[in-house]
């Protein structure tokens, strides 16, 4: 597949290994924000985005799930990665010269052991891509950073030290999204649907809403509820399930959510990522 995928923060960042990995034969564009590289998108300056939108050990992304109903997108796969974090420093030099490493602040505490049994200081960057190429520019002898092995490639780095994080399982779901909904495709590994909806001002409205999914043997693999405009009365609720609209039984699911809500919107029906199931 030729053409842009859109991704935020700097080359070599854990978002450009996502599209990297998922979409080696399209050219990555870089972004500030998550609101740019919807904006790439929208505007024609790509075809597709990637976003985060959940970590197995922080959880949510800030913000993606306020913006993913609002971007006029759709999903059109998921795609999991694993987040291996590397020790780069400067070519020549050795893993006893590093006394200071910089990363963004969440890769920090995941690498605490590895850093503490060498005697290494963390410090907080805004972007760890960002940081490894500040290194390359400014080429500190005793200064490493914690980032991408990718990252090492873009920027001439040395490789000290691979997979130093303090937990195998750390894994980011994202999600490529584009600006029209496809619900022809078949997924080998099953397939997912997404949506949000706002559940009726009646008595057990969500409870009632939810029922069907389970009269109908559908499995909801997230549910997450979020704030409307500030207001503590209008609430949001975004939702995974494993089906296809299609499906006999996620069609009498979704019927019966659709009679207790309003502004059910499918955000996207696409294929599960085989590693969904195997992640770790």
């Amino acid at each position: 597949m030729k053409g842009k995928i859109a991704f935020q923060g700097e080359p070599g960042a854990y978002s450009h290994e996502a599209c990297h990995n998922a979409r080696p034969d399209m050219e990555a564009l870089p972004c500030r924000t998550f609101e740019d590289v919807i904006a790439a998108v929208r505007e024609g300056d790509a075809d597709q985005a990637m976003l985060p939108v959940e970590n197995s050990t922080y959880g949510r992304v800030a913000d993606i799930h306020r913006l993913l109903p609002e971007s006029g997108l759709h999903i059109l796969d998921e795609a999991f990665v694993r987040v291996r974090i590397s020790l780069l420093g400067l070519p020549g030099s050795k893993l006893d010269d590093i006394t200071d490493v910089r990363a963004h602040l969440v890769l920090l505490p995941q690498s605490a052991k590895f850093l503490k049994a060498h005697g290494i200081t963390g410090h907080a960057a805004a972007d760890s891509a960002g940081a490894a190429a500040e290194l390359a520019l400014h080429r500190t002898a005793d200064q490493g950073v914690l980032a991408s092995a990718l990252a090492a490639d873009i920027y001439g780095l040395d490789v000290l030290a691979r997979d130093i994080e303090d937990h195998g399982h750390n894994t980011t779901r994202f999600v490529i999204m584009g600006r029209e909904l496809d619900m022809t495709r078949r997924g080998n590994d099953g397939m997912m649907t997404t949506f949000v909806f706002e559940v009726r001002n009646i008595p057990a409205a969500l409870y009632k809403a939810m029922g069907g999914f389970a009269t109908n043997g559908v499995n909801m693999t997230k549910l997450e509820s979020y704030m409307i405009d500030g207001s503590f009365t209008a609430t949001r609720f975004y939702a995974d399930i494993e089906g296809h609209p299609d499906d006999r039984s996620v069609q009498l699911a979704l019927e019966e959510l659709e009679y207790f809500t309003h502004n059910l919107d499918i955000l996207g029906v696409y294929p599960a990522d085989p590693r969904r199931h195997s992640t770790g």
